[in-house]
């Protein structure tokens, strides 16, 4: 955290999709600390409530009435991060749940990324999408959100030249094992566990925590030159 100025998005207002729990709450957390103004969008039944200074808000991606009544309610945007997910794993592979991973993972960050547009082309601000290590290679178990993924991936690069004109910038993280309620049964399997460690040359999983930096510094000045830009926040996975 003393890695900013704790000020740093002193005045800005952001909202975290997805923000009410796992990665999201944590980059939530950490953007309010650093001063801004932060909704959690989730589907939590606590609209209008206060945890920690950010605002939750009832927020389904995957439906346009919801998404257009939260953003037609929003004075000003500078920030938004696109954190809202679903896996089904081998359920995937039935076409009726892998159409619903990609309403939610897919659809429903464009849906917000396209709600947001106006706000952020006012403000001049930042999106920052959720992509994952699935965006660079295939997941047999899982192939409604690899698709996903490697979709986010796509879209942020497209939208970072589509809303260049507009002064937005748009970049994604693609998380690596992180220890969320996701990853519970993965990190409940000594063999998987140990599997994944082996592999990550950090040699830890990953906390939602490790998510925040990344995001902050995507949305901050001294990110005002990078658009386009799918970052990894894996303990050096991808490259082992």
């Amino acid at each position: 955290m003393h890695t900013f100025q704790p000020d740093l998005f002193s005045g800005r207002h952001a909202l975290v999709a997805g923000g009410t729990r796992g990665i999201g709450a944590a980059v939530a957390s950490h953007l309010a600390a650093l001063g801004a103004t932060v909704i959690a969008g989730g589907l939590d039944d606590t609209d209008g409530s206060l945890a920690d200074g950010i605002r939750v808000a009832h927020l389904d991606v995957a439906d346009d009435s919801s998404v257009q009544g939260l953003f037609s309610s929003l004075e000003r945007l500078d920030i938004l991060v696109n954190c809202a997910g679903i896996i089904r794993r081998s359920d995937e592979h039935r076409p009726e749940v892998f159409e619903r991973v990609l309403a939610i993972n897919l659809t429903g960050s464009m849906r917000t990324c396209t709600a947001a547009r106006p706000l952020l082309k006012a403000s001049g601000g930042a999106i920052v999408n959720t992509a994952s290590m699935l965006s660079f290679f295939g997941g047999g178990l899982v192939p409604g959100y690899a698709a996903s993924k490697g979709g986010v991936a796509q879209l942020t690069k497209s939208l970072a030249l589509a809303y260049a004109a507009d002064g937005i910038r748009v970049n994604a993280i693609a998380p690596g094992w992180i220890a969320t309620a996701l990853t519970q049964n993965l990190q409940d399997d000594d063999a998987r566990s140990q599997a994944i460690l082996s592999r990550t040359p950090l040699g830890r999983w990953g906390s939602p925590a490790d998510l925040g930096g990344a995001v902050a510094f995507l949305c901050s000045p001294a990110a005002a030159f990078i658009t386009g830009v799918i970052l990894p926040v894996d303990g050096g996975y991808l490259v082992a």
